[in-house]
């Protein structure tokens, strides 16, 4: 997705409130770049965009994940700094942003994969974790569109998901599969085509409603196109 331009903020935030209210701007913007700059300009950005991953579903959530992604490269040493706490929230005993976790872990590989390489097996895992498959689906699907032959190692558990009972997790498996280029889930994305059950996707910056149908057809002429 090709980011927009910084449009050369003054970054002057007095509070954390109104540092808060810049950042919103900017994601609602994509200006990530700008966002970056105002990281470098100190201390609380990260975390600001930590806690917009407790809005699951929102746009804010998926710009929030973006930009940590982004950071990733940027600002590599904090987004490091942070993922620790990324693992630690995916025990379902913390009580914390685990779904969220999983897509932030998925999108820093995806910027930055030497910050993930040694957890990458760790990764895989969580796609058997009902507590954050949804979330590690996508995130894998991201990190596929740059490293697709890092995921395609997870093809046959991501191909299980298939099957899912969560709609939300069958549509981001099929999307992962078609990014992968995994053609032998062909077979089972076709018994998708006809999935009626309603999904939200959020892809090129937008957050769309579709259907698992839909996807699992864009997913078969991605490997068709392959």
């Amino acid at each position: 997705m090709g980011m927009r331009c910084s449009r050369n903020h003054e970054f002057m935030p007095t509070t954390r409130k109104t540092k808060r209210q810049q950042l919103v701007e900017l994601l609602l913007a994509e200006d990530f770049p700008a966002i970056a700059a105002l990281a470098a300009h100190g201390g609380g950005v990260v975390t600001l965009l930590l806690q917009l991953l407790y809005e699951p579903g929102s746009l804010l959530h998926w710009r929030a994940t973006e930009a940590l992604g982004y950071l990733a490269r940027t600002h590599p040493k904090r987004i490091k700094d942070i993922i620790p706490r990324l693992l630690w929230s995916l025990n379902e005993d913390s009580a914390s942003f685990g779904w969220g976790a999983a897509a932030v872990l998925g999108e820093i590989g995806r910027q930055n994969y030497p910050l993930v390489e040694d957890i990458i097996l760790m990764l895989f895992h969580f796609v058997e974790e009902e507590f954050s498959r949804e979330g590690m689906l996508w995130g894998l699907g991201r990190l596929g569109q740059a490293h697709p032959e890092v995921v395609q190692d997870a093809a046959a558990a991501i191909q299980a998901c298939l099957e899912d009972a969560n709609p939300q997790s069958r549509a981001y498996a099929a999307w992962c599969l078609g990014i992968i280029r995994a053609p032998e889930a062909s077979p089972a994305l076709r018994r998708l085509m006809d999935d009626p059950e309603p999904v939200k996707l959020y892809e090129a910056g937008a957050l769309r409603e579709t259907t698992v149908g839909q996807v699992a057809r864009e997913a078969l002429q991605r490997l068709a196109d392959a």
